[in-house]
């Protein structure tokens, strides 16, 4: 009889360390689906942002062809989202950097409004211009008035900023140069002849950003993958970044042009072939360019 209840809960034991085995098992299994699906959806969400911004791109470049005398903002503008567009290729595929992205998207998406109606406005113009004036004097000067009337709308254009409370770059160049004994800097592309990178960018004005003391970490990647200058580290939320110069400057919500020195390794001469130059806002990369030494 007692071997007979104790056969009877081992039975009873079994059964029930099978069911929640399996139900751990059904658990387990319903998660890792969820976890699939929510990646799935960022990865379609971020596909999203990029064709609209690809959208957008291709937007200003028809208007660019089409109206030469608004180039230096369409084309700058072009330029920031183009920065954009390879910032967020390489971006991390979570809610919180489509979120940070998204909004970007959308304060391009408003000054685009703003500068294609002034483009179309411009070309309504030149067409009335084309048709209306008979006297190359008269054509001249109503040029010349509506010349500086752009020029003013457009600097007030300048003051409308919706970007996100951070500093971003834009006009990232990278380069090298002969350093002579007087100080001067000659521009070159030969790679034995390079003293120094230089590397150029301007800090785009951004209201919501405090004054005062700022810095970007500027890296700069040679031809075999190594990080030029200091090479120090820097950790941000458990991420490493390798940099290769700090720039500090003094921020005073305007936009800021700046140019920064890198050294080769030691005395080593610099390595011919494709150099990647990177900008980052502490762990964010905000600009990105590339230039070759030959």
């Amino acid at each position: 009889m007692e071997n007979s209840k104790s056969n009877m809960g081992l039975k009873v034991g079994l059964g029930i360390a099978l069911v929640l085995f399996l139900g751990t098992g059904f658990y387990t299994m319903n998660l890792y689906k969820s976890s699939n699906q929510i990646q799935k959806d960022l990865t379609e969400e971020k596909q999203l942002v990029m064709n609209d911004l690809n959208a957008m791109a291709k937007q200003y470049d028809v208007a660019i062809s089409e109206n030469d005398v608004a180039n230096k903002n369409l084309i700058d503008a072009r330029g920031r989202i183009q920065g954009l567009i390879d910032s967020l290729k390489i971006s991390e595929t979570n809610v919180r950097s489509l979120w940070r992205y998204k909004k970007k998207y959308q304060s391009l998406q408003k000054e685009m409004d703003v500068l294609m109606a002034q483009n179309d406005s411009l070309r309504v113009e030149n067409s009335y211009l084309a048709t209306s004036l008979d006297s190359t004097r008269v054509r001249l000067e109503e040029r010349t008035m509506f010349t500086d009337s752009l020029l003013v709308q457009n600097n007030a254009l300048a003051e409308v900023v919706e970007n996100a409370a951070v500093l971003n770059t834009v006009g990232l160049k990278g380069f090298g140069v002969i350093e002579r004994t007087s100080g001067k800097l000659i521009p070159t592309e030969r790679a034995s002849r390079t003293d120094k990178i230089r590397v150029c960018f301007t800090v785009a004005k951004n209201g919501l950003v405090q004054a005062g003391d700022q810095e970007l970490y500027v890296q700069v990647i040679d031809p075999k993958n190594n990080t030029l200058g200091l090479n120090d580290q820097v950790h941000f939320d458990g991420k490493t970044l390798n940099y290769s110069i700090i720039s500090k400057f003094n921020y005073e919500n305007a936009s800021l042009n700046i140019c920064e020195f890198v050294a080769s390794k030691g005395k080593d001469n610099f390595e011919k072939g494709r150099y990647i130059v990177n900008v980052f806002n502490e762990k964010d990369l905000v600009s990105s360019s590339e230039f070759t030494l030959k």
